[in-house]
């Protein structure tokens, strides 16, 4: 009991701390960027003070970007959490996985339609993305799936690497047939920028991160019993397969949503969780929601380096968070052989 009541507040501070990291940096985000801004100049134009091109800036091109940066980074940190959980492998990522190619897919099969991501058409990206990460992680389960032994978790990671050069091939053949501009748009959402974003992407990714979100953590149970084994789960009253069923969609569709509206972004599902189990411990209960909040502080730490250390050229989001988690994901390679 003891044991529990520390590593709850444990999570409770370290979450704490994350939080006030996480508001220092958007701060200095909300500062920094091609139009420079002072604190006082912030301060005074969130209070209705500020000429009309600070409140342009500010609230029509800013903090659009940095709150949908916020959004994606937990749903990211908390898919790649609930991924390692029901697969019982470190190196489960949505991006590795596969599903993130899924996605791309079905933004292709959107912009193919529909042409753009600035209008209320905005809407129902989320759902196509969602759509082509649901194929692709049907595919890599029914991959892994031996008739005699069940879910072979062993399996996921290379399948995932085979399905996601799949379905990347599939994307790039179709954007071939794009027009220059809507190609040029795609070519960036695929690196992982977030330039460009507005109100309509913060509304349309919020609700699927202030949905699901809580229902994973009150299934935090379940993750840890899943850590145990199918069998010892099912011993204990765990229904594995509707639960793992029911958590793989809510993994595909944060990881989706997050993807929808902040480019393809990866290695944040792998790296948070990392990071969130060797702060607060392996508890699902108590790590989650860490994994959600490192990986806000790395995404959105990723963009502000990305706007303004690289001036005049601003660097996409996805090239500064891979540069660092493409090492981390070879240490881990290395670490777990």
């Amino acid at each position: 009991m003891e044991y529990t009541l520390d590593r709850r507040r444990r999570a409770m501070t370290v979450g704490a701390i994350l939080m006030l990291i996480a508001a220092g940096i958007v701060i200095l985000s909300l500062n920094t960027g091609s139009i420079r801004l002072s604190p006082m100049t912030v301060i005074q134009t969130f209070i209705g003070k500020g000429s009309p091109d600070d409140t342009m800036v500010l609230f029509e091109f800013r903090l659009p970007r940095i709150l949908v940066t916020l959004l994606a980074g937990i749903g990211l940190g908390i898919s790649g959490a609930i991924l390692q959980g029901l697969s019982k492998n470190s190196l489960a990522d949505p991006g590795i996985l596969g599903i993130h190619a899924g996605a791309s897919f079905g933004l292709i099969l959107f912009v193919t339609f529909f042409h753009s991501m600035n209008s209320m058409s905005s809407l129902l990206i989320p759902f196509f993305t969602f759509a082509g990460g649901t194929a692709a992680a049907l595919l890599i389960v029914w991959l892994a799936y031996d008739r005699h032994q069940g879910f072979l978790p062993v399996r996921l990671l290379l399948i995932g690497i085979a399905v996601s050069a799949g379905f990347s091939a599939i994307s790039l053949f179709l954007s071939l047939s794009l027009d220059e501009q809507t190609y040029a748009f795609t070519a960036r959402w695929l690196i992982g920028s977030v330039w460009g974003r507005d109100w309509i992407h913060v509304y349309t990714l919020l609700p699927w991160i202030a949905f699901i979100v809580p229902y994973v953590l009150l299934q935090s149970k379940s993750l840890n019993a899943f850590s145990l084994g199918d069998e010892l789960a099912a011993g204990i009253g765990t229904p594995v397969r509707r639960q793992r069923l029911l958590l793989l969609a809510c993994a595909v569709a944060l990881s989706c949503a997050s993807v929808a509206m902040s480019g393809g972004i990866g290695f944040i599902g792998l790296v948070a969780p990392h990071i969130a189990r060797r702060l607060v411990g392996p508890m699902h209960q108590h790590f989650l929601i860490i994994a959600g909040l490192v990986g806000l502080v790395i995404l959105v730490a990723a963009d502000t380096i990305g706007r303004s250390i690289f001036q005049p050229n601003a660097i996409p989001a996805g090239v500064v968070v891979a540069a660092v988690g493409a090492p981390y994901f070879l240490y881990l390679l290395r670490r777990t052989k």
